[in-house]
């Protein structure tokens, strides 16, 4: 670059150095050491060295930036506002106010320009891997490869905490197995984490890891421009290898007496040391004053940005107009087209009855990989096992990223964050799936795309302790309760093949955001009653499968999954007993709870003497539904390792032992 350009970016630098402290201080919260430390890298980027347009945050094309680190989130403001988004300087002076565009951390949705939540550190890295995942097999699809229309590089801002976290580690090695050039990671190397120096608890060689991963990896002087603009330049241009930029930084960097030491990374730096770091920066002692060269660089670069979109809008209709079949698919992914009558095709779709719901799943996949093209899916090295592959849809690998199906290996965190990202890029709808009792290793990537309403469908099997012989360490107990906890997702447990069906089409068709089928191992009766159009099941969360005779109501028994068909088991020999039974099959509370109220006491109210719930799981949350009167067969312990019916006797999940519970 020449020595104008270099003024103009360094003056960015300053720029973003002063509005980030002051936004910090008058906030009197945040992070100061990362935006001061990494204020170049973030001049470059958003000042020259990334494709983007301020004025269409949302441009198919575009490069995009990832603040993984994101507690350094005044560093990606600062740079939103400056290169021209939506973000006036009144919004920073807001920082981490009631509804801000500058939440603490940056918020998916929510401020133009932020492209995944972050904050939990290194699934932002992994947010970005999706991305680059999806952009590739999307041009792979599409064959667009030599149009460039998806060949955009998604930047990742990394700390030190970041690269500590187990979850970059899954990434990272997966990334570099299927050779994802357009990633590009830069790591703020700057020794230094919240406790003090990273000398007390990281030693690891990273550029040697990365290496050993498939990285191509460079080193640089993170405060020198020229530097960063060759590693930049040179990822952007790498085939065959992921990027990770090492970048040596000065954590605080200007502030004369916080610089270098842990205590700028979480801090306000104090009113007496702003004063000093603009005094030695030469700024004005104002606060949010910006020598205004550097709004007048960025605002002329606006126009030269808006000439990319054109160019790769024009490309694109080139592209389009010798291939319109692949254009009107293309946009059938953005908008994510389904067919008007899918929930009839879905229910439509021949399955055999009694079958382990694990089962009846893998046979709707293979319809709904014909149904719905922009469905790809994945599993953590068990496809096999929760048969989650669709087996027309082939494997994705560095040699061919034409396929639908990825094989993640034994990485569940970066499964989830990663599917997180996949569905960002937003042309097509991912599911992974693992055992249920393995949702926890990826539960905060769960809870991640769940805050961010990111449609994402997990798929968990081996659903309770019916795993058998697996015993404990694979029966999962509280493991469906839990994940009922995360607001925003969808958890299904359906009973037979009929709710398979009709929970494969809500979680498409209908669920706003992310959605957790929960899949038995073992056979399903078949019930005739599921077999109902979804807006009358599923689509509702609960609904009565058994419907009592009389106006009185002896027993109310509410089941998911497995344990609806033990509940009929139990009506019928009640009913055999002269008493008046519902049977109610509820496999997502979470849609029963969106019904209006009319519904609901349709399904749950009446005259009832004795309300029971029944899953193989713990009960502690089906009390709002049976009242605290109400009696849970439920688990309070963990499971055994036994055949499933020796283990469903020892814990009471039998129709005799349910009986004298109840006193017969």
């Amino acid at each position: 670059m020449n020595s104008q350009e270099k003024q103009q970016l360094q003056q960015m630098a300053q720029a973003i150095r002063i509005l980030s402290m002051d936004a910090i201080q008058a906030s009197n919260s945040g992070h100061p050491g990362l935006p001061l430390g990494c204020a170049e890298i973030g001049a470059y980027l958003f000042g020259k060295g990334l494709r983007h347009n301020p004025a269409n945050p949302q441009w198919q094309g575009r490069d995009r930036f990832i603040l993984s680190a994101g507690h350094g989130s005044m560093l990606l403001y600062s740079c939103l506002h400056l290169s021209g988004y939506d973000l006036p300087i009144e919004e920073l002076k807001r920082f981490r106010q009631m509804e801000s565009k500058t939440p603490g951390h940056p918020e998916y949705g929510w401020t133009e320009g932020v492209e995944t939540t972050t904050g939990p550190l290194g699934q932002g890295f992994a947010n970005a891997a999706g991305m680059a995942l999806a952009n590739k097999m999307m041009a792979a699809r599409f064959g667009v490869e030599q149009a460039g229309l998806l060949d955009s590089k998604f930047f990742v801002l990394c700390g030190d905490g970041c690269m500590m976290e187990g979850i970059t580690a899954e990434t990272a090695s997966l990334a570099g197995h299927l050779k994802l050039d357009n990633l590009v990671v830069i790591y703020d190397s700057n020794s230094i984490c919240l406790d003090g120096p990273t000398s007390e608890c990281f030693g690891d060689d990273t550029m040697e890891r990365y290496r050993a991963y498939g990285w191509h990896v460079t080193e640089v002087d993170g405060h020198n421009l020229d530097q960063i603009e060759a590693a930049v330049e040179e990822a952007r241009v790498r085939k065959g290898q992921p990027s990770l930029i090492i970048a040596r930084t000065v954590i605080g960097k200007g502030s004369p007496n916080m610089a270098g030491s842990h205590k700028a990374h979480g801090a306000p730096l104090g009113a007496e040391e702003i004063r000093l770091t603009k005094e030695a920066l030469g700024a004005s002692p104002e606060p949010f004053v910006i020598d205004g060269d550097v709004y007048d660089y960025t605002r002329s670069r606006l126009e030269d940005l808006a000439a990319l979109e054109a160019d790769w809008n024009r490309r694109f209709e080139q592209w389009a107009g010798a291939n319109p079949q692949k254009a009107a698919e293309w946009k059938a992914f953005l908008t994510k087209t389904l067919p008007a009558d899918f929930d009839a095709q879905v229910r439509a779709i021949p399955v055999e009855a009694n079958a382990a719901s694990r089962k009846s799943s893998n046979v709707v996949l293979q319809s709904l990989c014909n149904l719905v093209p922009f469905l790809v899916g994945g599993s953590a090295d068990l496809s096999c096992s929760d048969l989650t592959a669709m087996k027309a849809g082939g494997v994705v690998s560095a040699a061919n990223y034409n396929g639908r199906n990825v094989k993640f290996g034994v990485r569940e965190f970066a499964m989830g964050a990663m599917n997180t990202g996949m569905a960002q890029q937003g042309m097509v709808l991912p599911f992974c799936g693992t055992f249920l009792t393995f949702s926890d290793y990826m539960r905060n990537a769960i809870r991640m795309a769940s805050l961010m309403e990111v449609k994402v469908v997990y798929q968990f099997t081996h659903d309770s302790f019916h795993v058998g012989e697996d015993g404990p360490t694979h029966q999962p107990i509280e493991q469906v309760a839990s994940l009922r906890l995360i607001p925003g997702l969808t958890v299904i447990r359906p009973a037979d093949v009929h709710e398979v069906k009709g929970a494969w089409s809500y979680a498409i068709e209908k669920a706003k955001g992310p959605v957790a089928l929960c899949l038995s191992r073992q056979n399903l009766p078949d019930l005739e009653a599921a077999n109902r159009p979804t807006s009358e099941g599923v689509g509702r969360g609960g609904y009565v499968v058994l419907k009592e005779s009389g106006a009185k109501v002896d027993y109310l028994l509410i089941a998911t999954g497995s344990e609806v068909s033990l509940a009929l088991e139990v009506a019928k020999a009640l009913v055999a007993k002269g008493k008046s039974v519902r049977v109610v099959s509820m496999p997502s509370c979470e849609i029963f709870d969106q019904q209006d109220k009319a519904y609901q006491d349709s399904v749950l109210g009446g005259d009832i003497q004795e309300r029971w719930a029944l899953e193989a799981g713990v009960g502690s949350g089906w009390y709002k539904y049976i009242g605290r009167e109400g009696q849970t067969v439920c688990m309070h312990s963990f499971g055994t390792s036994a055949p499933s019916k020796e283990v469903a006797k020892k814990f009471g999940f039998t129709t005799e032992a349910i009986l004298k519970r109840m006193g017969y």
